[in-house]
């Protein structure tokens, strides 16, 4: 029986490894869970991780996970008593969550209203400057399309355009120049369009060497609202996040309660309720700037939870419900460091080329202190149909050297045969002394692309390295040395 009155069915309107980890929530909160599948996962660990399965179709597979009516008369012929977006797709659509509770059910997230004024990145940085608080200098197009290029160049380069409905870094280009500007501004648009159905973009003062440091925030609808302390989410290639980790490197307390004050201020002004994530610009002067509010969960709100012990998604669910939050800030404990990576379907040797292939195997690490957090299995195809993140890999340290141990140990230890990932090149980025001293800023890749290149290995080594470990694990053994039927029920019959 459900421990959350109301709720006895939820719908997941997402996929892979955070379809899993909302599912995994809603068991141990005994919630029936449903999910949306379209035929290209129709194998996959989130299909096997819920109660009910629901087909989805489309001209292709995004397009499907965004088509609004069709999930939401699956969540109406399921009896789904609410609907969990997970992240990406619709997640922070305001028109979608208005038609789920339109429908008669719980969309676990903030009201459509919030969605419109902070998910929007637009509309947010509008209502964030009446706050009185810091922005970095932007310039709209949908105020003035005709103008759009020209005020973007007064705002001087470089520029970074951005999507107003976008996140995870789809939908924005740098720009180094006012040659590049167009061409910039279409391929954003293209973009916003594919992946979040609205093309509305917007440019802003690019900070050269900044820190991108986020706050995790819960509020409920009795007016509570608090922080689960900073991230920092720093290293990234091409605005992908790929290593967040949390308490936040080289920050002084004093910083770091002044920026999660701002945080927990913003949302209440916003009269926010869900989990959230408000993020900010963190310069190297130590000046920082609203950035952008995401009105869902984040890819990484696992390390938070590692150090807090809070589980978000049952916090969400229970915000959702009607509930309000059973503790105050005060109640709240940081313990020790976490660190997560994201490990991807993409070759660092090739420009980081989109990888595809049939998984042989996949063996997650383990250890006291070890998550693998993922929607990939052996025998699944991986394609270019959806982002390209396998897995994550989330430890827990005593302190931040100590995380940083246990996550080059995990990354050593995770094997995915089949599609290559950029699990060495984590451990390599994890064991740079820059990134050890806690000198991490948003181009630090760039700036060390040398220094985290594959050392070279000749092909006879390289084949005799992946042969060993094939060979080395039973599991894969046992899948190439099987004999296929009929043959298997022939016996000892040779031909």
């Amino acid at each position: 029986m459900s421990e959350i009155p109301g709720i006895k069915k939820v719908l997941i309107a997402n996929r892979g490894e955070i379809a899993v980890r909302i599912a995994r929530t809603l068991r141990s909160l005994g919630i029936e869970s449903a999910a949306i599948v379209h035929a290209e996962d129709s194998g996959s660990p989130a299909a096997a991780s819920v109660d009910e399965v629901c087909e989805i179709k489309g001209e292709t597979p995004v397009a499907a996970h965004l088509d609004v009516d069709q999930i939401v008369g699956i969540a109406k012929a399921i009896g789904a008593d609410a609907l969990h977006p997970g992240y990406g797709f619709l997640a922070e659509n305001a028109e979608f969550a208005a038609a789920v509770n339109a429908a008669g059910i719980r969309f676990i997230g903030p009201n459509p209203e919030t969605i419109r004024l902070m998910g929007d990145k637009i509309a947010s940085r509008r209502f964030v400057a009446k706050q009185g608080f810091q922005l970095t200098p932007s310039a709209t197009e949908e105020e003035d399309p005709a103008s759009f290029r020209e005020r973007a160049e007064k705002i001087g380069f470089p520029l970074l355009i951005k999507a107003s409905a976008g996140g995870g870094g789809k939908g924005m280009q740098i720009v180094s120049k006012a040659s590049e500007l167009n061409a910039s501004i279409e391929r954003a648009k293209s973009e916003a369009l594919r992946y979040f159905a609205d093309d509305r973009v917007y440019a802003e003062r690019y900070v050269e060497h900044a820190r991108h440091v986020e706050v995790q925030i819960l509020a409920d609808g009795d007016g509570n609202c608090l922080h689960l302390g900073e991230r920092d989410c720093s290293i990234q290639r091409r605005f992908q996040k790929l290593i967040e980790e949390t308490p936040a490197p080289n920050m002084s307390s004093e910083l770091r309660n002044r920026i999660c004050d701002q945080a927990v201020q913003i949302s209440k002004a916003a009269g926010y309720r869900s989990a959230g994530t408000v993020e900010f610009v963190l310069a190297p002067d130590g000046e920082f700037y609203f950035l952008e509010m995401n009105t869902r969960l984040q890819v990484e709100h696992p390390i938070t939870e590692m150090v807090t012990g809070i589980d978000i998604v049952e916090e969400q669910i229970r915000i959702a419900a009607g509930q309000a939050l059973e503790f105050s800030q005060s109640d709240i404990r940081f313990e020790g460091a976490a660190i997560e990576c994201r490990v991807c379907a993409e070759n660092p040797d090739e420009d980081f080329r989109p990888a595809v292939g049939d998984l042989l195997l996949v063996r997650p690490p383990d250890g006291p202190g070890v998550r693998f957090d993922s929607g990939i299995a052996a025998g699944q195809a991986v394609t270019t149909a959806f982002d390209p993140m396998l897995a994550k890999i989330i430890v827990h340290g005593t302190d931040r050297e100590d995380a940083i141990e246990k996550a080059r140990r995990a990354l050593r230890d995770t094997v995915i045969l089949g599609c290559t990932t950029n699990a060495s090149y984590l451990e390599r980025l994890l064991g740079h002394p820059e990134f050890r001293a806690g000198r991490v800023e948003t181009g630090f890749i760039l700036a060390n692309a040398r220094q985290l290149a594959a050392p070279e290995l000749d092909s006879d080594h390289r084949a005799a390295a992946l042969a060993a470990v094939a060979l080395d694990n039973r599991d894969f053994r046992e899948r190439v040395e099987a004999i296929p039927e009929p043959y298997a029920s022939m016996g000892a019959w040779r031909n």
